[in-house]
């Protein structure tokens, strides 16, 4: 395993042994998770998914479990760096693509457990808006490279991706810059088709599009697009992907997930909405067909 794979390890490790450590030290002080519980003012339930590993807790929380099980000092220094540390996940694509073929399916449990789906793009249609012939495209550029024969598996695996946009029990929104909007990996004809299936996907019930025209004043600059997987469940946390060109990170920290809750708010100011964005894709469609001839 080269440094990058085994860096994404230790990030996806630290989350379980925060988990581990955290029941190893109520074990030992001999408190049962009801009696935590009532000591750190939590809910029993939430003791159990945080040492099960399905909830981070805050650092406010496990200082609180720290004081609770009279944990020592330098063992409470480790429980705080374990909890900033699991906060921030780092899967490198090269990592992940080494022990599978393509992530779609991961991506698409995330999706699965999310109520709300909310993706800002700067640079590129969404992965749950692409036509099979954009994504192939798109993947087909991909560093490090897919393998030729592998790319109909993966194009097929997004687009099963996208049936979750027909689930009216979901709710999407996505924010697209017209840079975006413009990205061509193939033809003129690919991103004409493209576009039109955009303006047909924003007129779902469940699916909000905005877009934001190249001329649009800024009350925003991210550097990057991200996608908040937002949920209302007392089991899951709403958390922020970001794709960077090596890497995904999984943010999960509550006010680094409140800043890009911040910045979708500043970003859908400068959108256009309904009616007034398809208005606006079929001027780009129209522009794109006559500059082509």
């Amino acid at each position: 395993m080269d440094d990058l794979a085994a860096e994404a390890g230790r990030h996806r490790t630290r989350r379980q042994r925060l988990a581990i450590e955290l029941r190893r030290l109520r074990d030992l002080a001999g408190i049962s998770g009801r009696d935590l519980a009532h000591r750190i003012g939590m809910s029993q339930s939430k003791v159990s998914r945080i040492e099960s590993g399905s909830v981070i807790p805050s650092l406010p929380e496990v200082a609180a479990w720290g004081d609770a099980v009279e944990a020592p000092a330098q063992t409470r220094e480790l429980l705080a760096d374990l909890t900033e540390a699991a906060f921030t996940e780092m899967h490198t694509w090269r990592a992940a693509l080494q022990q599978q073929t393509h992530l779609q399916d991961d991506i698409r449990g995330q999706e699965d457990e999310a109520q709300l789906l909310r993706v800002f793009q700067p640079a590129i249609v969404p992965g749950l808006l692409q036509t099979a012939e954009y994504a192939r495209r798109v993947f087909s550029l991909f560093d490090p490279p897919y393998l030729e024969g592998d790319l109909p598996m993966v194009v097929a695996a997004r687009l099963q991706r996208q049936l979750a946009l027909y689930d009216e029990s979901r709710k999407f929104e996505f924010i697209v810059t017209e840079a975006a909007l413009r990205c061509r990996p193939g033809p003129v004809r690919l991103l004409l088709a493209q576009l039109d299936r955009i303006a047909t996907l924003s007129t779902l019930e469940n699916v909000t599009l905005g877009v934001i025209p190249q001329d649009a004043e800024s009350a925003v600059c991210p550097p990057h697009g991200f996608t908040l997987y937002e949920s209302d469940s007392s089991t899951i946390d709403s958390f922020v992907e970001v794709e960077v060109t090596h890497m995904r990170l999984i943010v999960r920290d509550a006010e680094d997930v409140a800043t890009y809750r911040r910045q979708w708010s500043l970003l859908g100011e400068m959108a256009l909405y309904g009616d007034t964005a398809r208005e606006f894709l079929a001027q780009l469609s129209a522009g794109i067909r006559a500059t082509a001839r």
